[in-house]
């Protein structure tokens, strides 16, 4: 299950897990018209515990859920009620997600991989709300790591850089913003939504299998330059 996985990174993931053979169930609000093969939408708004429970209702067993939904409001953050529903899309619903599904995931001896950013590590004037969402995403999924191990889940993040995505437009489109990021990102390029997806299916797969309660920036060093 992905939730937001019916646009951008979302999607990418989606696909490429299709791609493997998965029977991927996106949900959000949004979708694409084209969907990957392999991947089918159920429309909830995941703050709402009664609309994800109908979305994922069922006893089919769940492998992996990543949850990749998150809104971003720039300056509106900075008002309390705005950025209260930036915590309650971006993390709570995370959480909400996490446990619903805890029963079918520990059966399947399964894997969560939340959204951090490297928001989680830089402050911004620009979107107070989604900074601290991203940085209170890793303390959960920390949380979960000690948590659900004995339940024989492992949970874990990513964490992107500046990804060509709808969301980072803005900054893609600002020629002299631009320019910053692309001086300080060590690999010389901006991130693709299926640079992300690949460092998701790592993180649910066996090869991470003694792994859990971290973070993988996927940032082309942008981090640490």
């Amino acid at each position: 299950m992905i939730t937001g996985g019916g646009t951008g990174i979302g999607k990418a993931i989606g696909g490429l897990f299709g791609s493997d053979g998965w029977d991927v169930l996106a949900v959000g609000l949004l979708a694409d018209e084209d969907l990957p093969q392999g991947v089918s939408f159920a429309r909830a708004d995941i703050t709402d515990s009664a609309a994800l429970i109908d979305a994922t209702a069922g006893d089919r067993p769940v492998d992996a859920l990543v949850t990749c939904a998150a809104v971003l409001r720039d300056r509106a953050e900075w008002e309390p009620s705005t950025f209260s529903s930036v915590i309650d899309v971006n993390v709570t619903a995370a959480l909400t997600a996490a446990e619903q599904l805890k029963p079918r995931l520990a059966a399947q001896g399964g894997a969560i991989v939340n959204f951090a950013s490297m928001w989680s590590y830089f402050g911004t004037a620009n979107a107070p709300g989604y900074a601290a969402s991203k940085g209170a995403i890793v303390a959960l999924t920390r949380s979960q790591a000690v948590a659900y191990a004995p339940l024989g889940i492992r949970a874990n993040a990513v964490a992107p850089g500046w990804i060509e995505t709808p969301m980072s437009t803005r900054a893609q489109e600002d020629q002299t913003r631009r320019a910053a990021i692309d001086s300080r990102i060590p690999l010389g390029r901006w991130g693709r939504a299926e640079d992300v997806a690949r460092a998701v299916r790592f993180l649910t797969s066996e090869d991470s299998g003694y792994i859990t309660g971290t973070v993988l920036n996927v940032d082309g060093g942008y981090s640490i330059a």
